[in-house]
């Protein structure tokens, strides 16, 4: 059958249609697309000017990698040959891990949780064992590791799993405490079974209990050690098919682990003691000790402390043997953290863990069970955390891990990805993160060192940016899917440390991290960087490679939007609602709330929520802070969150905006330009004409910002006037309606309207931001909203990424268009329930302000949450000298455009299809002397449309909102396109970036579309559903980069990055690292002659003889299925894409295999000269004494 390709459908489709027409493209994102459709005089002619080269053939979706902690570990495994580490999650999920670039995840399609891991040991496989009570053999001599088979019990709960070195026999002990053994090769069971009733004696009435270990003896691997939970400890002949000896001790065991010899064991218990027990008396422990017990009289028993989870026992052949266990520490001491204990000769060390102990291993030079093991390092995987400890130094330091594993080191709140940038810029960052790197690390290198992996093909360099919920910034280099940190930024040293009991402003709006970050906005070439926080304030960063010392200079602006006049109802649909005041006592005050009214009766006004240190701060090398800007309390109300950033370096001005309004500052004169509500930035344009309302009653107001006018000012003024502009201000009677909120009339006593919640696991859109409601509130719900002010949620955890989750719309239709209601933000429904207007997007560009200009002029374009998007005329000293001192003049421009839903982005194109970049300042560094004491003018890189003398159109402006995406031509605003993305949903997240040199619009929709539109026709390329969104965190971190590239925060503790490039997805198995490499396995030490006649079992012992199904039979049907995996068709996959790869092994193979031969060669060549001169010898020594009696000798 011919192989139908859609995507090439609909680029027939689309060139096909007529450039004056319109098309109808497919339903987008799970709803009724439009398709691209084109209107006014030019558009045929601009479209025929443009030849876009991207099509469908170009874009495919497919994960690249996994960085960071594998959430909820539960297992650990390591391979002593291949030196490769295996962690298992409660997820179903296996991170494989080499050297550094070898990282790979894979996952079982069950989700079930991973109980426990086993290698087999230099054969390129794994065996994982799932809480489904399934076996699954793992491929590893592919990329992509796949599974090979699958078994799956039945009857029985798996509890433990062994697999002895060399063997093909696999050990599976039950929750019943039954022992079964599988074919690792057919992965099949054996009929031969260690039921539990035969292996413990026949008068003991109870069950002994599930099956918590099981391995065979070092000295004879026909003897099988298999420990029951209840104490006891069987010795069973797997020949005679019976039990050899038994063990029996009155406190539960967790673990096992024997003594190379073979002649002792030692368990670990549930009281805290550690059991030693010699076969040759087992009637009773060969020694007991409570290693963090209280020493006790004699005759006494031991103090009980919690249970030693488990304990392993390795011996060195220089030294006495390392004894080590997590827990048994005593229960008086409950603030002690979980700690690892190392017992080496007499000496006990105590390491204590900043997260609990889920599983530890112990690295030892040796892989066979019989010799001295010689431990060099132990593994302990913690809940948060990896770390491997060094085991050849007496301090016992920590192993430097080279692996990402503290991304969540604070919650991650917000990221951001940054591919192709400046090639120097890698280098400088991890030049300054190197000089504050954590010092004390051991000397030795990264003992997990297996795996094979280069560069391949990609060489642009990328950068990813995590922000933190404590305030902190990550750079992450990000190249060549690799992960590593540069540098970081702690943002919170810019405030005063809060003492307990200050800062009531700041926790009355975030209980927790106040210095979370919520956006970054950073520009690579002039490496300027801003963040905001969660406390409403921004922060400009200057980068410079010294130290310097100075004062932090701070602005407050004041964003301020009234919400207490309320519309009046029709009297027959709803009486009026009572005023609010009156339903609270007049003399009521709540300590510690927002109240209007403070504890001290004070109304809160002009107060930041935080506080800016105010005496010269030492700043070290890297980003410096040049300028805090923040939000103030506004009559008792705190300052709303900020929803957009966006900064310019060449104009030198930050521009933000909240659901208040939106504030320009000019960030070189330190200066606030523009503090403007919402509503006052249509001016008489209005479209969605507010209803004039009463002004205000009698309060006092104070002066907003008291760094630039002293004297009290009223509000109205306060907000219109421009501190260096010179706007022109209104009195409320000429702006009526301005800085008003409206409360819907209730139609319905009853009716409740869905208010967006952001908080407490309900689904949003994350660019609805509706303040008021139609409800009747109640006093306690007064004193809520009071508190926490307007449209403000109270937020649990600064809006931590991490820690966000959503529910989905679920079965009945009415459910779903009731999830549908409240999670999504359109025009309509927006008007419908608040006028209240966020500002939820901003961009800078070179463009014509106005409808019609002949010029171009610096331009900030401004998107709300209703889907207007306003242009802002920026007015900047022509002269560079005259930008330190002349005056900056921003004045809302007066041009309107509109979408349907809240405005994502916006990009803009010249006429030939080039995408324009903002224009930047080229980087010098502030505070280096000489070189500004040489040149101190700015360097700018202007990026203008070219205007030819021909009249028409230059430019391309395009919008992308939550709903639809258009493309106008300027400066004539014609809507030369619109492509309607979905109706049923909406854009999560939506970017214009760049792929093979040409610009496109990548989108990712709420029901987990991933769409690629090209520009300027926003003809669909890509529609695949990805990625449901079942939590908020991926809606904060889902972030599109060039070259085909994205990222999200899959888990709170790992970052997923995936491609949607052909290119990228054809050229990805070269670019993954090898898990397998060949490595010839250790030969067996030399036992000598006299430790094989008597240290233990002459004979040899076969497995396949005694286990196979010729002597034990078959085992039941029942008990378990066999289930075929996919890994040999994946396998081919892999083989078939890493051709190159196995080429390169295949020559290292041979070459390996040479030097081998070489060698052999030589020894031979020497073993023949030393045979030829020891015949020499012996001849000679035979002609001295031929002639010889005996008695002469």
């Amino acid at each position: 059958m011919k192989k139908f390709n859609f995507r090439k459908v609909l680029d027939g489709l689309t060139a096909s249609s007529p450039g004056s027409g319109s098309s109808s493209g497919s339903n987008s994102g799970g709803g009724a697309g439009s398709g691209s459709m084109h209107s006014g005089g030019s558009a045929g002619v601009l479209r025929e000017e443009i030849q876009e080269t991207l099509t469908s053939e170009y874009f495919q979706i497919c994960k690249t990698v996994r960085h960071g902690f594998p959430y909820q570990p539960t297992a650990l495994a390591f391979d002593p040959v291949q030196k490769i580490l295996a962690i298992g999650t409660r997820t179903g999920a296996i991170r494989i891990l080499g050297r550094p670039g070898v990282d790979c995840y894979c996952q079982h399609e069950s989700g079930a949780a991973v109980l426990q891991l086993q290698f087999l040991i230099n054969e390129g496989a794994l065996v994982s064992a799932g809480s489904d009570d399934t076996l699954h053999l793992w491929n590893l001599r592919q990329k992509r590791p796949a599974i090979l088979h699958s078994l799956k019990f039945n009857r029985e709960r798996i509890t433990y799993c062994h697999l002895p070195f060399q063997s093909k026999w696999l050990y599976v002990g039950t929750e019943r405490g039954n022992t079964h053994i599988v074919n690792i090769e057919s992965f099949i069971l054996s009929g031969y079974v260690i039921m539990w009733n035969k292996a413990i004696e026949l008068s003991t009435k109870t069950h002994p209990g599930p099956v918590v270990h099981l391995s065979d003896s070092p000295r004879d691997e026909g003897k099988l050690l298999i420990g029951y939970e209840n104490g006891t400890v069987v010795f069973w002949d797997l020949k005679s098919k019976r039990a050899e000896l038994r063990v029996y001790y009155d406190e539960a065991i967790h673990s096992i682990d024997w003594h190379h010899e073979g002649k002792q064991f030692m368990c670990s218990h549930s009281d805290g003691s550690l059991t030693l027990w010699n076969l040759k008396n087992p009637s009773r422990p060969f020694q007991t000790t409570v290693p963090h017990g209280k020493s006790q009289r004699e005759g006494r028993k031991s103090e009980s402390c919690k249970p030693i989870l488990k304990v392993e026992y390795k011996t060195c052949r220089n030294s006495e043997p390392f004894i080590i266990f997590s827990g048994g520490l005593s229960y008086d001491k409950a603030c002690r953290r979980p700690s690892l204990t190392i017992m080496h000769g007499k000496a006990i060390t105590v390491l204590e863990m900043d997260h609990p102990i889920v599983e530890f291993l112990t690295l030892c030079e040796t892989p066979y069970p019989n010799e001295f093991q010689e431990p060099y390092a132990v593994v302990v995987l913690l809940e948060k955390d990896l770390i491997v400890v060094d085991l050849s130094q007496s301090n016992f330091p920590i192993f430097e891990n080279p692996y990402p594993m503290d991304i969540h080191e604070s919650p991650v709140t917000c990221t951001a990805y940054f591919a192709d940038c400046p090639p120097d810029l890698i280098l400088v960052l991890y030049a300054i993160g190197v000089k504050h790197k954590k010092q004390g690390y051991s000397n030795k290198e990264w003992p997990i060192t297996g795996g094979a992996w280069n560069l391949g093909t990609q060489t642009y360099p990328e950068i990813i940016i995590t922000g933190h919920a404590d305030g902190s910034i990550k750079f992450w280099d990000a190249s060549a899917i690799t992960l590593q940190m540069l540098y970081k930024l702690k943002t919170s040293k810019v405030f005063e440390k809060q003492k307990i009991g200050e800062g009531k402003q700041t926790c009355e709006i975030v209980e927790e991290d106040p210095y979370a970050i919520q956006m970054i906005y950073w520009c690579p070439e002039s490496r300027i960087f801003c963040v905001s926080g969660v406390s409403a304030y921004v922060i400009i960063y200057k980068f410079s490679k010294h130290e310097v010392t100075t004062e932090i200079v701070s602005l407050e602006v004041r964003l301020q939007y009234d919400v207490e006049d309320i519309i009046t109802p029709e009297p027959e649909t709803s009486p009026p609602f009572p005023d609010l005041s009156s339903q609270l006592p007049s003399s009521r005050s709540l300590s510690g709330s927002t109240n209007t009214v403070s504890s001290e009766g004070v109304t809160k006004d002009s107060i930041p929520c935080l506080n800016v240190k105010t005496r010269p701060v030492r700043m070290p090398p890297g980003y410096q802070a040049e300028l805090v800007i923040q939000l103030v309390w506004v009559d008792g109300e705190p300052p709303q969150q900020i929803t957009s950033l966006a900064v310019n370096s060449a104009y030198g001005i930050v521009a933000f905006g909240n659901c208040n309004g939106l504030a320009v500052v000019d960030f070189i004169q330190k200066t606030v330009l523009l503090s403007m509500g919402t509503i006052d930035l249509y001016r008489s344009s209005d479209l969605y004409q507010r209803q004039p309302r009463s002004p205000r009653k009698n309060k006092q107001f104070i002066a907003g910002l008291t760094e630039l006018n002293d004297s009290p000012v009223p509000l109205e003024l306060e907000r219109c006037k421009s501190p260096t502009s010179g706007l022109p201000t209104r009195t409320p009677e000429a702006a009526p309606g301005f800085y008003r909120n409206e409360i819907p009339a209730v139609r319905q006593r009853n009716q409740v309207h869905h208010l967006p919640d952001h908080v407490n696991g309900h689904c949003t859109s994350p660019t609805s931001y509706s303040c008021s409601s139609g409800k009747r509130l109640s006093s306690a719900d007064v004193s809520k909203v009071n508190r926490w002010g307007p449209g403000r949620p109270p937020f649990r955890k600064a809006q931590s990424a991490a820690c966000m989750e959503i529910s989905l719309p679920v079965t009945t239709e009415e459910s779903r268009e009731n999830s549908y209601n409240r999670s999504r933000s359109s025009s309509i429904s927006s008007i419908d329930k608040d006028s209240k207007e966020a500002i939820t997007a901003l961009y800078f560009m070179e463009s014509f302000a106005r409808k019609n200009d002949s010029t171009i002029s610096p331009c900030l374009f401004v998107g709300t949450s209703l889907g207007m998007v306003l242009i802002i005329s920026l007015n900047l000293p022509s002269e560079d000298e005259q930008r330190f001192t002349e005056p900056v003049m921003v004045l809302p421009s007066g041009t309107f455009l509109s979408l349907k839903g809240a405005v994502l982005t916006f990009s803009c194109m010249d006429r030939t299809g080039g995408l324009m970049q903002p224009s930047y300042e080229v980087w010098r560094d502030p505070n280096n002397v000489e070189e500004n004491e040489k040149s101190w003018r700015r360097k700018l890189v202007m990026n203008c449309p070219s205007l030819s003398q021909e009249i028409g159109d230059h430019q391309y402006t395009i919008i992308c909102s939550e709903k639809q995406a258009k493309v106008y031509s300027l400066p004539s605003q014609t809507c030369l396109y619109v492509h309607n993305i979905t109706e049923t949903s909406f854009l999560l997240q939506a970017d214009v970036v760049v792929m093979c040199n040409s610009a496109c619009l990548a989108c990712f929709c709420a029901n987990g579309h991933i769409m690629i539109m090209s520009l300027p026709s926003l003809r669909p390329m890509l529609d695949v559903n990805y990625l449901p969104l079942t939590d908020m965190r991926i809606a904060r971190t889902f972030c599109f980069t060039n070259e085909g590239q994205a990222l999200y925060l899959v888990s709170p503790t790992e970052i997923q990055r995936l491609t949607y490039s052909q290119e990228m997805c054809d050229n990805l198995q070269d670019m993954l690292g090898d898990l397998f490499t060949p490595i010839e396995t250790p030969e067996a030490q030399n036992r000598g002659f006299l430790k094989g006649l008597f240290g233990g079992s002459g004979q040899t012992f076969d497995r396949e003889e005694l286990f196979g199904e010729a002597s034990a039979g078959k085992a039941s049907r029942s008990l378990a299925q066999h289930i075929p995996g996919p890994g040999g068709i994946e396998g081919v996959k892999g083989a078939a894409g890493g051709v190159m790869g196995e080429l390169t092994r295949a020559r290292i193979a041979l070459d390996e295999r040479g030097q081998r031969l070489g060698e052999l060669e030589e020894k031979t060549a020497g073993m023949m000269t030393s045979a030829e001169a020891f015949s020499k010898h012996a001849h000679e020594l035979m002609l001295k004494y031929k002639d010889k009696k005996w008695y002469q000798f």
